[in-house]
C-alpha cells in the first residue's frame, strides 16, 4: 500500500479529475479545450486503474499494462485530434466547435 495516503484520498481527486474533464467536454466550445478535457478524462482512468491494482493485488501488473493501453490509446487520439484541428482550421480559419457544421456541406 501507499504510506501516508488512504485510497479514499486517491478516489477522491480522481473523481475530481474525471468530473473537471466532463465539465470541460461539456461547456467548452473551443476544439483544443474539448481535447485537453478528454485528457483529463483518460488520465483519471488511467490513475484508478493503477490504485486500484495497487490496493487489490500488490504483486500483479494487470492495472499498469491497462494505464500502458489507456496512455498509448490517448496519444492516438491526441495525435489524430490536433491533425484534425490543424486541417480544420486551414480551411475555415477557426477551431471553436460550432464552426465545424460548415463542414457538413
Amino acid at each position: 500500500m501507499i504510506s501516508g495516503i488512504s485510497i479514499y484520498e486517491i478516489f477522491t481527486l480522481t473523481s475530481i479529475l474525471f468530473f473537471i474533464g466532463i465539465y470541460g467536454f461539456i461547456t467548452r466550445k473551443n476544439l483544443i479545450s474539448i481535447l485537453i478535457s478528454i485528457e483529463l478524462l483518460l488520465n483519471a482512468s488511467a490513475v484508478n486503474f493503477v490504485i486500484i491494482n495497487k490496493y487489490m493485488y500488490p504483486d500483479a501488473l494487470q492495472g499498469v499494462y491497462f494505464s500502458i493501453f489507456i496512455i498509448a490509446v490517448a496519444a492516438a487520439e491526441t495525435a489524430l485530434a490536433v491533425a484534425i484541428i490543424i486541417n480544420l482550421y486551414r480551411q475555415i480559419s477557426s477551431v471553436e466547435a460550432k464552426d465545424t457544421e460548415i463542414m457538413k456541406y
